[in-house]
């Protein structure tokens, strides 16, 4: 926009090519505008592009957008908060509040009523959101935690029909407004619902957009509306209304305003969308949807400006503190505020309204009235107007100056009135907020007369200004007030508290640089005892005081708060723990230690020394030094609580010792004589930390401790060392104290020790002196445990110790014999020692399963037997029974088991092992053993067959047979011949399995098995069961031959049971069927009690067919033997022989379907007839069709016809009588009741091409679509056409339409066409037929009737604008502007390509938004196509940036004149520099010169390189020399080395300039030496400030004889000459007079700086006497008195005074222990 206009315009961002935001979500549904930030809501996400100004504090500061955030949510609409990161979330009837910055939910709430949803809702106010529900207003707390919408009122019913844009509301949220827009006759109108919430009264108003607003002492309401009233002669104006509301009756009411808003006449569709109101200036901002903005004054409502600055859509707007923000339709993010600079020059020179512009330039502080304001108030002053001029000071913001302040004191007031400043003074209080200098002004009397109250009163309103002056003056009257005015200097905003003035630093916002007003900041501080305040203040601020000297004066006056303050400063790292810096750990703790602060240096040491650093350890250590000397109970915490780690712990071990605490000393000694000496004092320690002491000692130092312990007091000492020893045993090694305790010869000691680790222990020699020592001290029970629970000795020592020990019990030794087998061993020694006992006990007692060994044991040792007897009975059912067996069986004694098994009998035992035995005896003794393995089923038949087979296989056989040991059975009998027994078992088992063994080829005793099974086994049966199964198994392994032998022998024979067997009778000729079928016909004949439907079937698969009839015949199955005979005999005559013999007509009809299936037609129709069976009427039909047997099938169809009531009955003869030419047959029955399909009939007529009769059927049906279609074929056209129209179908339209036209009857193919081009899917092809046959005209004929169609779409708009392009290309542009909106640009492009139709193209790519192909094409075709205007309107919307610069190409060959215009409107969307190298490149430079001088603003180094080279092309010096200045971003260096050769000086002059802005002083002195430029030659040498050049250049004017140069240098670069090189020159070559201001300048600066160091010299002298009258510590404690060392001297601060911490500190201290470790 231009410079001198009233408003700022600013494009902010793209939300699309900067964010790459879906273009179709910038929409008023899904895209939202606040203050703060923009959203977008899509599908499933919700994107967030926050917008924060560079500086919040300043009102001119422009928002700037920053990284989008996206977050995952889903909701139907979103509203942002105006000023934080909050987002609303709306789904269905739930809304809820979430804080995306802390990521927590504030608030939700769902709508009670499923009927009632949400339309509209906005943030009115940081807290309150406003709803707008389809039925009522509500008001709602969002950011209170579960609060609840407030009910307002019902919404009017005079907006159900509208959309709700906006609701506003005032800032006390009395007054709401909802605005809303509905559509009316083509214009959008709009609605508003005024409520009142006092008085709960509502009313509805005309307007699209509304606004409140507070001005003055006024509340207003603003509505701006275009109306629908004004008729096509009036103006398109709407109105804008300014109403008061809540009138104050202390005030004049304000007059209601009632003015134009002005539209233009091609913006007829236009309405206000937004209204928005600068309450500071004073301004009504109005926008409307075509992106017009208005500018109103709500004082006067005077049109201030309008404009348009947006060509796209605009439907969303906020205000923007005093401007407005918005997004139009092509996601430009547009700023739009007030310039301060122009507005008032605007209203003056543009509106001519001079009181406008003052009342402006009052409210906004605008400039540009300066003069006016001046000369009114000199006016008023001349005329002795005082009160008027003392007013319109007040008024103007220019006029209130210290002048003016001046001017008002200083006149007389007229007696009883009031004094003009005094009256200065009330307007700015009642109106506004006074500056600095009248604050200060306003503050000396209202002070100095004691009236402090209403001062405050007016510092709590903000209506004075804070600087540090009116501090000053406060400050003697009130502290706090003092301190609240030093810290709001600067914006007014740091904090403070009202009630007491404390400083809070936390809500500080500024930062005070002046080190004076920190310091009285301080001191206020430091007055008023708020120490807490004073390092976050000085940190805020980063200011550094002297806090050695705070830290001393806090502590003079408040130790406890000294010590807070202390660690603070710690805290902040101000006090340092470096001993060698300013403000160190050790200083401060010498200000507590030398004033006797212990308890205060301890605890502010005991902060400082937390992080337990090893740098600290000095600082540890005087710190435990001297509480062990004062305080042994707080050293004593302080240890206990293990802060410290770097202390000298030697030297507080010692300390410790003599304080009696032994445990701390110990915890710190590290030498084994120290610890050997304190150890010994278990009575003062605690035992359990003694004991976890050692864990901290080596072997060696535990050894030595624990040997000490012992040493010195074994009885008091023994519990420990065995407490300690059990604890410490892995550490220490068992061994070691097993040694220790056997050195002092003490066994209790080492038995009480080895018993606590016994049981974890797995070293053997542990258990084994454990052993030892229990039997020393007669611990035998312990004896048995040991050896009975524990796993880890060596079994072979022990029991070789126990048998040494010949103990009384031999219990020990019977469980380790018992535990490591060693059980023989035992029964020999119990047995050779006689200790029968023993082994009772054992085998008893102990382990009675070791019973077996023991009695193998006793046989070995030849043991009496009943011994042996009655030692098994004693454990009867306790011996595992398998091993005795086992070993006993061994040694050949099982008789000797046989009392010991009949008792476990007799306990009813299953045990398998005791039945095998048994059995063994049984067989053995030979007592019954055939009865006892028949009848007893609990032995183990395998073991025990076995057993028998080489005694009596019999007996094996019984023992196999009734186990089912199958293999061991065959074997067995095969083996011993026994083929009948197998026989037998075989038949019994009736397994195919086992039949498959034995009948396979491999056995070799087959025929044997067989001949048994035939011959004796089979006929000895009466079930048939195992027969059957046998009998499978012959056919399984394949034996028929066997099978037939097997089964004549039980079917043949007479009186065999199995004759009438009707399943063997079947399976003997099914045999012989497979085997052998000669013999089949004779079995068929012979049996007659097999199935015959099982039997027959197989024969015909075996080839038997005459069997097979034979079996049917026989019996009676005649249906199935006529299907022998047709089927698998396959003799159609014997059949027809066998239905004539028979005559049934199931057989005549089984003949006819044979025949029929063999294709003799004529005789299966006769046949069917015959049968009267109709029932196969659809193949009859079929194959009659087929062969063309239309006479043939008549009688059939109407034989059929009087049983069935079938379609295809009728249908086929209907058919037939068509095929026999028969119109009044089929007429005829047509007309009587009939079942046909006639659609489907005369389909199939139609398709026989057989019309006529068709035409029947169609004609019978009404199917017009079919009619029209035959009587197109039968060349009745407009018969056609009127079925075509009564069958309103797409298909039949097509085929008329396409008969007509091959008729050339174009009048009914007119018609046609014009019910097909409303489809759009058929114009491809209608289009196709009439091109192909070339009737154009008739085409676009077609088209243009159908135009006016009611049914007209985008597709005829499409193909007549094609057609055009092809046949009429005059018409063509006429089309495309009357109708480029309804018809698909894409395929109008390609056609208008194709034929060449430039200008059309061009209109179409710009209309379908294709803005680099329309300027791709203008270049291409310009000769055809150019217009400049139109292609600069077009080449700012490309997106393709390359586009840009082939259109500068473009104009810089064909249009170099315009090329300068072109790139004005580019400017903002080109590389400037890319720009200007193009030229460069082609030496077209000079061709852009205007738009290079245009753009220097932007500084853009390429454009001031280019620039530079026209200017020195054109020897433009001056111009040079100034672009220079004003903008640096180029080589300069490179620039100078050009210019340095340049012939003209002045250019030579500028390189010099450039080299020295450069630094390049030597470069630049030779040119101008070279030049004679000496004022610029002296100037660089000053600039440089270097002493060598000064004196090269002195040297130099002093060579070329350049006394005046010489002279002007000293006088400007004196303080760079050194002294003693001028006198030497000016000795040297006589200059002394020359050089005279210079020695006087010399002069004149040493005397004035030894006055001054004599000065603070005798101030300094003045206040060291002073100091030493004057005591700072008083008396200090005899531990510290002694010499301290010197702390470095450190600067006081300016105000902060106090006693010298040179004289601080508590240094090292000589005590006895000594430091001597740390360093």
């Amino acid at each position: 926009m231009s410079n001198d206009l009233p408003i700022e315009f600013t494009e902010l961002t793209n939300l699309v090519s900067d964010y790459s935001v879906d273009p179709s979500k910038i929409d008023f549904k899904n895209c939202t505008l606040s203050e703060n930030c923009i959203s977008i809501k899509d599908d499933s996400s919700v994107s967030i592009i926050p917008l924060k100004s560079s500086n919040s504090t300043n009102d001119d500061a422009l928002p700037s957008p920053q990284s989008l955030i996206k977050k995952n949510m889903n909701a139907d609409s979103i509203i942002m908060h105006p000023n934080e990161l909050i987002i609303g979330l709306k789904s269905n009837q739930t809304m809820q509040i979430f804080n995306l910055a802390e990521k927590k939910r504030l608030n939700n709430y769902t709508l009670p009523s499923p009927n009632e949803t949400v339309l509209f809702w906005k943030w009115i106010n940081p807290s309150y959101i406003v709803m707008v529900s389809n039925i009522n207003l509500y008001l709602w707390n969002a950011v209170k935690l579960n609060s609840a919408p407030i009910l307002l009122t019902q919404k009017n019913q005079a907006l159900n029909n509208c959309q709700i844009i906006n609701i506003s509301a005032n800032k006390k949220l009395s007054w709401f407004a909802i605005n809303g827009i509905y559509q009316d006759g083509g214009k959008i109108l709009g609605k508003i619902q005024l409520f009142s919430k006092e008085r709960n009264i509502s009313q509805i108003i005309d307007g699209h957009v509304s606004n409140f607003a507070t001005f003055k002492n006024y509340s207003l309401f603003i509505i701006a509306n275009k109306p629908n009233n004004v008729n096509s002669s009036s103006s398109n104006n709407g109105h804008v209304h300014i109403i008061e509301i809540d009138h104050d009756a202390n005030f004049p009411p304000y007059q209601k305003k009632n003015v134009d808003l002005f539209f233009p006449q091609d913006a007829a569709n236009d309405f206000p969308i937004s209204c928005q109101v600068s309450e500071k200036y004073g301004i009504i901002y109005i926008l409307s949807k075509h992106g017009f903005i208005h500018l109103y004054d709500v004082e006067t409502a005077q049109n201030l400006f309008v404009n348009r600055i947006s060509i796209d859509p605009i439907f969303t707007a906020v205000n923007h503190k005093n401007g407005l923000l918005t997004i139009n339709k092509k996601s430009q993010l547009l700023l739009i505020d007030i310039n301060k600079n122009t507005i008032i020059p605007y209203v003056l020179n543009k509106l001519s309204n001079v009181n406008l512009a003052l009342s402006l330039a009052q409210r906004g502080n605008f400039p540009g009235c300066e003069n006016i304001f001046n000369q009114q108030f000199q006016q008023a002053l001349a005329a002795g107007e005082y009160d008027n001029a003392a007013t319109l000071a007040a008024s103007s913001p220019q006029l209130r100056t210290p002048e003016t302040i001046n001017k008002l004191k200083n006149i007389q007031p007229v007696p009883g009135q009031i004094s003009p400043i005094l009256k200065y003074f009330s307007i700015l209080l009642d109106n506004d907020k006074l500056n600095k200098y009248e604050s200060i002004e306003l503050a000396k009397p209202v002070l100095t007369q004691n009236k402090k109250r209403l001062f405050e009163n007016w510092l709590s309103q903000s209506k004075l200004s804070f600087s540090e002056e009116l501090g000053d003056i406060t400050k003697p009257h009130d502290t706090t007030l003092a301190l609240k005015i030093y810290l709001g200097v600067g914006n007014d905003v740091l904090g403070i508290e009202n009630s007491n003035g404390s400083y809070n630093a936390a809500n500080s916002n500024s930062l005070t640089s002046s080190p004076s007003l920190n310091n009285k900041i301080i001191i206020c501080l430091v007055e008023l005892g708020q120490f807490d305040k004073i390092v976050p203040y000085c940190t805020k601020i980063n200011f550094k005081p002297n806090f050695l000297t705070l830290t001393q004066m806090v502590l003079r006056s408040n130790p406890d708060k000294a010590v807070e303050f202390a660690n603070e400063l710690f805290s902040k790292g101000i006090i340092s723990n470096d001993p060698n810096s300013d403000l160190s750990v050790e200083k401060v703790t010498d200000s507590f230690f030398s004033q006797n602060f212990i308890q205060q240096g301890t605890a502010f040491l005991l902060e400082a020394l937390k992080s337990d650093q090893p740098s600290e350890g000095r600082l540890q250590t005087r710190l435990l030094e001297i509480n062990l000397l004062h305080a042994p109970q707080v050293a004593e915490a302080i240890l206990s609580n293990n802060m410290f780690n770097h202390y000298d712990r030697p030297t507080v071990a010692k300390l410790c010792e003599s304080a009696g605490l032994f445990q701390k000393a110990l915890e710190n000694y590290t030498d084994l004589k120290d610890i050997k000496r304190c150890i010994v004092h278990t009575e003062a320690l605690p035992i359990d930390w003694l004991i976890n002491y050692f864990g901290q000692l080596n072997i060696e130092q535990s050894m030595a401790c624990l040997r000490e312990l012992l040493d010195k007091n074994i009885a008091q000492n023994l519990q420990i060392v065995i407490q300690v020893a059990t604890k410490y045993s892995e550490l220490i090694g068992s061994d070691s104290l097993i040694k220790l305790f056997e050195e002092f010869k003490c066994s209790e000691g080492l038995y009480y020790y080895l018993a606590s680790i016994v049981n974890l222990s797995q070293d053997e020699n542990v258990v084994f002196k454990y052993i030892q020592s229990a039997c020393k001290l007669g611990q035998f029970k312990e004896v048995e445990r040991i050896v009975r629970e524990n796993n880890y000795y060596n079994g072979e020592k022990v029991k070789n110790f126990l048998k040494e020990q010949k103990l009384q019990d031999q219990l020990p030794l019977v469980v380790v014999c018992d535990r490591f087998n060693f059980v023989h061993d035992l029964v020999l020694y119990l047995y050779k020692n006689q200790f029968f006992k023993f082994i009772e006990v054992y085998v008893q007692q102990v382990n009675p399963s070791r019973t077996p060994e023991v009695v193998a044991g006793l046989l070995d040792v030849d043991c009496d037997e009943n011994i042996i007897k009655n030692l098994l009975a004693s454990v009867l059912g306790q011996v595992p029974l398998p091993a005795l067996v086992e070993l006993v069986e061994k040694r050949n004694r099982l008789k000797l088991l046989l009392p010991y098994l009949e008792g476990l009998l007799n306990q009813r035992s299953q045990d398998v092992v005791l039945f095998n035995t048994l059995a063994k005896i049984y067989i053995d003794s030979n007592n019954n053993p055939e009865k006892f393995l028949q009848e007893n089923n609990l032995y183990n038949t395998v073991e025990v067959g076995r057993y028998c087979e080489k005694r009596d296989p019999y007996l094996a056989y019984i023992c196999y047979s009734k186990g089912q040991n199958d293999e061991d059975l065959i074997r067995i009998t095969n083996y011993n011949s026994m083929f009948k027994y197998q026989a037998r078992y075989l038949l019994e088992r009736s397994d195919l399995e086992l039949y498959s063994v034995v009948l396979s080829d491999e056995n070799m005793y087959r025929r044997q098995l067989i001949d048994q099974l035939v011959g004796t086994a089979i006929p000895e049966l009466t079930n048939p069961d195992p027969v059957s199964i046998a009998v499978k198994a012959f056919m399984d392994n394949n034996l028929p031959m066997e099978l037939i032998e097997l089964l004549e022998k039980i079917i043949l024979e007479p009186d065999s049971t199995f004759n009438d067997n009707a399943s063997l009778q079947g399976l003997l000729i099914l045999t012989a069927v497979k085997a052998y079928p000669a013999k089949v016909m004779g079995y068929v004949e012979k049996l007659d009690r097999y199935d015959a439907k099982e039997i027959a079937p197989l024969c015909i698969e075996s080839g038997l067919n005459e069997e097979a009839f034979h079996i049917y015949d026989k019996f009676e199955l005649k249906a199935d033997a006529m299907k022998v005979l047709i089927e698998d005999i396959m003799s159609l005559d014997r059949g027809e022989e066998y239905a004539e013999k028979l005559d049934e007509t199931d057989l005549w009809f089984q003949l006819g379907t044979a025949q029929l299936n063999g294709l003799r037609i004529d005789n299966a129709i006769s046949s069917y007839i015959k049968s009267n069976n109709p029932s196969n009427y659809s193949d009859v039909i079929d194959v009659a069709e087929q062969a063309g047997k239309y006479e043939e099938l008549v009688p059939y169809l109407r034989m059929a016809r009087q049983t069935l009531s079938e379609s295809k009955i009728d249908g086929e003869l209907i058919l037939c009588l068509a095929e026999l030419d028969q119109l009044q047959e089929i007429s005829i029955f047509l007309n009587s009741t009939n079942t046909a399909q006639s659609q489907d009939i005369g389909d199939k007529l139609f398709d026989m091409k057989n019309y006529k009769a068709a035409k029947l059927l169609y004609e019978n049906i009404s199917n017009y679509s079919k009619l029209a279609s035959t009587l197109v074929y039968l060349k009745e056209y407009q018969e056609a056409v009127d079925c075509a129209r009564k069958a309103s179908n797409i298909k039949v339209w097509k085929q008329v339409n396409t008969a007509c036209i091959a008729s050339k009857e174009f009048r009914l193919a007119q018609i046609c066409g014009l019910n097909l081009i409303i489809d759009a899917d058929e114009l491809e092809e209608l289009v196709e037929i009439y091109e192909t046959n070339g009737y154009f005209d008739e085409l676009i004929s077609l088209f243009e009737s159908g135009l006016g169609l009611e049914r007209a779409h985008m597709g005829m708009f499409t193909e007549l604008a094609i057609l055009y392009s092809k046949y009429i290309p005059a018409k063509t542009m006429e089309h495309l502007k009357l109708f480029w909106s309804r018809i698909n640009i894409p395929k109008v492009l390609k056609a208008c390509k194709e034929a060449h139709l430039w200008p059309e193209l061009i209109f179409l790519y710009c209309h379908y938004d294709e803005w680099d192909n329309a300027v791709l094409a203008v270049i291409d075709r310009s000769a055809d196509a150019f217009d400049h205007q139109q292609f600069k309107e077009i080449i700012v919307k490309v997106s393709n940036l390359e586009i840009y610069y082939k259109g500068i190409n473009f104009y810089m060959n064909e249009h170099p004149d315009l090329i300068v215009d072109l790139l004005s409107v580019m400017v903002v969307r080109v590389d400037i520099g890319r720009v200007v190298r193009i030229f460069q490149k082609s030496d077209n430079l000079p061709m852009i010169k205007p738009f290079l001088i245009s753009v220097l603003d932007k500084n853009n180094s390429v454009v001031n390189e280019a620039y530079h080279q026209l200017l020195i092309e054109e020897e433009d010096y001056k111009t040079l020399r100034v672009t220079i200045d004003a903008h640096d971003r180029f080589d300069s260096i490179d620039l100078a080395y050009r210019l340095e050769k340049h012939e003209l000086i002045f250019f030579r002059q500028i390189s010099a300039y450039l080299y020295r802005k450069n630094n390049k002083y030597n470069k630049a002195i030779s040119i101008l030496k070279e030049d004679r430029l000496w004022t610029d030659l002296i100037e660089t040498v000053t600039i440089s400030k270097s002493t060598k050049i000064c004196h090269e250049l002195l040297e130099y004017f002093v060579e070329i004889g350049n006394r005046e140069c010489f002279v002007a240098l000293l006088y400007v670069a004196y303080n760079l000459a050194e002294y003693d090189f001028v006198l030497e020159l000016s000795w040297l070559h006589n200059l002394g007079d020359y050089i005279k201001p210079y020695e006087i300048s010399i002069k004149t600066e040493q005397n004035n700086k030894i006055n001054e160091l004599f000065k603070d010299l005798t101030i300094r002298r003045e206040k060291e006497k002073k100091d030493e009258d004057t005591p700072v510590f008083g008396n200090q404690l005899l531990l510290t008195s002694g010499p301290a060392p010197l702390a470095v001297p450190q600067p006081a601060a300016p105000i902060l005074t106090g006693f010298n911490p040179n004289n601080s500190g508590l240094g090292f201290q000589a005590t006895g222990a000594g430091f001597g470790n740390i360093y």
